[in-house]
């Protein structure tokens, strides 16, 4: 019997031990930064945390990062960096930016046990193209003159044109804006104004801003920065081919999935530039990275939007009275076939959940994105691995919830102000409750592509003459 009983427990200690529990002291040797840290920071921190990017500092060296070692460890813990709000057991996404519950604890034994360095003399640096996330643009275009911002505490919606000329006719892949004043841009909304030589002698020309509020109608603003023809018609546009919000990347795919045309004579439009306030006179010179294509556009992407200045009622009324806390919610039919590509979630500093789902005509649910903690810093556009298969009438549902108490930490108000419902340009103490999504027309077999897109900026590709 004790033989019996001791290979028992010989067993049941093997298969502990396969299952992943230790016994004794840990068989790992102590992390150091050139072998255990430098990947876990170059893969999720570097690429925002260098020169020019959109981190307050450094992170490549064993000494940038020694620095800042006992922060590092707090924020990764806490879950506070690197940011990906989305839950990621809800819905998992390309570009998924989350430290496995291992690489947390490695951070913080390498913190504890004195941060050593390791060999890093056969470390190799990462290496990035300079003011670019996506890599070495085909061509870059900058604002034609810096935009004013005065130090008066006001949010400003401003009309930016930024004209430019190309010597070829080409097909646009990705447009990545580089915000000049990092702190102040909040979110800007970009179109295609295409120009032809007979219709537009002299598409450089200026004005090439306007502070929409104060202009009476948007065509006013449109004639005051020379956008139409020379005739007074309107040029055709290409809408939404780039947007930017805090903490998001530009959005690139495969080859067949989205793209534009691009003619010799061009601007891109911001309509809808928004600058939070500020207290003293500053400026923004923002930058545009553009990323060219040798084939043309085969699927291009449509886009849509719930909520707030979108196609669906926000119910009940998108009212949110001081002190109380309101959940609301939005629904949309989707009245043929569709491929989804990614979602995007929008709210401001009220905010604090966001969930999203299609419900199929069998009554099946889709997970579409989920957001426990609404953090109005980080708002990406979330690519979904492979498209969403959405059937002919379903219904796409958005369910948000807003704190408009005095606790809210974000709240804007002190003491709290009512918020009532906007249609206008809605400024970063205002309200909205959006979900933006991007499709395709379904087609047999979309739900088996892979949407993960190789790196861009590899050389500048053959344009068409």
């Amino acid at each position: 019997m004790r033989l019996i009983h001791r290979l028992l427990v010989l067993g049941m200690i093997a298969a502990l031990s396969a299952c992943g529990f230790e016994f004794g002291e840990k068989s790992d040797s102590s992390p150091n930064f050139a072998q255990h840290i430098a990947p876990i920071i170059h893969r999720n921190c570097t690429p925002c945390h260098r020169p020019g990017a959109a981190g307050p500092f450094p992170l490549i060296t064993y000494q940038q990062v020694r620095k800042k070692a006992k922060t590092i460890c707090k924020v990764t813990k806490s879950r506070y960096m690197p940011p990906w709000p989305a839950d990621p057991e809800y819905v998992s996404f390309i570009g998924e930016k989350r430290l496995s519950d291992h690489e947390i604890e490695l951070l913080a034994r390498w913190v504890e046990e004195g941060c050593a360095p390791g060999d890093t003399s056969g470390l190799s640096m990462p290496s990035f193209p300079e003011g670019s996330m996506l890599g070495r643009p085909d061509w870059v275009v900058r604002f034609m003159e810096p935009v004013p911002l005065p130090g008066d505490n006001t949010d400003r919606f401003m009309m930016v044109k930024v004209p430019f000329e190309l010597p070829f006719d080409t097909f646009l892949r990705a447009v990545e804006y580089i915000p000049g004043n990092r702190r102040l841009v909040h979110h800007t909304n970009g179109h295609i104004v295409h120009y032809t030589k007979d219709q537009k002698k002299q598409p450089m020309e200026g004005p090439y801003y306007a502070y929409r509020d104060s202009f009476q109608d948007m065509d006013a603003a449109f004639r005051f920065i020379h956008l139409l023809n020379d005739n007074g018609s309107y040029p055709p546009l290409t809408l939404s081919v780039f947007n930017y919000l805090p903490g998001m990347n530009p959005l690139t795919f495969p080859d067949g999935i989205g793209g534009f045309k691009l003619g010799k004579s061009v601007a891109f439009l911001l309509n809808d530039q928004h600058y939070g306030p500020s207290l003293h006179d500053t400026f923004d010179y923002s930058t545009l990275n553009l990323f060219f294509m040798d084939k043309p556009p085969v699927r291009p992407l449509m886009e849509t939007q719930l909520g707030s200045l979108g196609i669906s009622e926000i119910v009940p009324r998108f009212n949110i009275p001081a002190g109380t806390i309101r959940t609301f919610h939005t629904r949309a039919l989707i009245r043929s076939d569709i491929s989804m590509i990614s979602v995007n979630p929008h709210m401001h500093l009220l905010g604090t959940n966001f969930k999203a789902f299609a419900v199929v005509p069998t009554g099946d649910t889709i997970p579409l994105v989920s957001i426990p903690k609404w953090d109005f810093r980080w708002q990406y556009t979330y690519v979904f691995r492979k498209p969403k298969h959405i059937p002919s009438g379903s219904v796409v549902w958005a369910f948000g919830t807003f704190d408009n108490r005095a606790i809210n930490p974000r709240n804007p108000f002190s003491p709290p102000r009512d918020f009532n419902e906007t249609t206008s340009s809605m400024k970063t103490t205002d309200e909205m409750f959006q979900l933006i999504f991007q499709y395709l027309p379904y087609e047999r077999g979309d739900e088996h592509i892979d949407l993960e897109c190789p790196p861009l900026g590899q050389g500048v590709v053959q344009m068409k003459k």
